[in-house]
């Protein structure tokens, strides 16, 4: 049994996006509710925090660790961590009533992320989706925007990179799918789409992480769990986890070796929230396996 804590007192309306700066020693996420991008130092127990006017839902890192590209329901930005300031980057989804979702950095520095239809007010309350029109789109460091899907996914999620350089996880959990396709490394294309994991009861797939050995370490929203799945597809564990919605997670730590997992309060009651204080944190574990660094965008 895994013994996961609270980082710090804080709590999160949708936590989301966990990235490890290995330089600095240092956890960062986003609140896509709250509109703000969160800074953590473990070993000082610092936090600092940025406000933001659009809905973040994804951030990497630049390469010196100065400034972050952040997705933005509407949009790309470059966050500096000095001034605060977002300077926009490009714009991706033009289909109407779409926004960004989950992103993640490949290794060779391009940006990935998946969109949807958004299923938030401007004030953030919850809005009702009708339609799978989500897609996947690659942002190259030069702005380049290239859509690698067609728009046909519930809500994207899971963005991850197998350590050998062959394939590449996405999912949609709307359908409750994770799909493997070969990855193509110098040209950044995908291909060759197979289910990976489908159908698993306990809440739907949020985002995932990736272990050193190629398991997909993947966020059960609504599960009060994670699951590590292998590069066959196969469940070898159930990690319990004392949050309802588990959004994402990450390695982090001197050695990669502990695992940071956010979460949400969005969709939960007053009753369950009251009933438990956990809820919306950002958690910790110590992990046998060591984890993928997360990568860094630009070249």
């Amino acid at each position: 049994m895994m013994d996961f804590r609270p980082i710090s007192e804080e709590r999160y309306a949708v936590a989301e996006g966990p990235v490890w700066d290995g330089q600095k020693g240092k956890l960062f996420w986003v609140d896509i509710i709250g509109k703000t991008i969160h800074a953590h130092d473990p070993a000082s127990d610092r936090s600092k925090r940025w406000l933001s006017e659009d809905f973040p839902t994804a951030l990497a890192l630049s390469q010196d660790g100065n400034r972050a590209m952040v997705a933005l329901a509407d949009g790309m930005a470059w966050l500096d961590f000095d001034d605060g300031v977002f300077k926009p980057f490009t714009a991706v989804d033009p289909m109407d009533g779409n926004r960004l979702n989950e992103g993640k950095c490949d290794p060779q520095g391009r940006f990935w992320t998946g969109s949807m239809q958004t299923n938030l007010n401007p004030d953030g309350s919850g809005r009702t989706m009708d339609r799978n029109s989500g897609a996947l789109f690659r942002i190259d460091p030069d702005g380049t925007v290239s859509p690698r899907t067609e728009h046909v996914f519930g809500i994207s999620n899971t963005l991850a990179w197998s350590p050998d350089g062959r394939t590449f996880y996405f999912g949609d959990s709307v359908r409750n799918v994770i799909f493997a396709y070969d990855w193509h490394a110098d040209d950044g294309a995908i291909s060759n789409p197979r289910v990976h994991l489908e159908g698993f009861e306990r809440g739907a797939p949020d985002g995932s992480a990736i272990d050193e050995h190629g398991c997909l370490w993947n966020a059960r929203f609504g599960g009060s769990c994670l699951v590590r799945i292998t590069p066959g597809g196969e469940i070898d564990r159930i990690v319990e986890l004392p949050v309802t919605n588990p959004t994402s997670c990450t390695f982090g730590g001197p050695d990669r070796k502990q695992l940071f997992v956010t979460s949400a309060q969005f969709t939960l009651s007053d009753y369950q929230l009251a009933a438990n204080p956990m809820e919306g944190a950002v958690l910790c574990a110590a992990v046998d396996t060591p984890g993928v660094p997360d990568h860094r965008f630009g070249a």
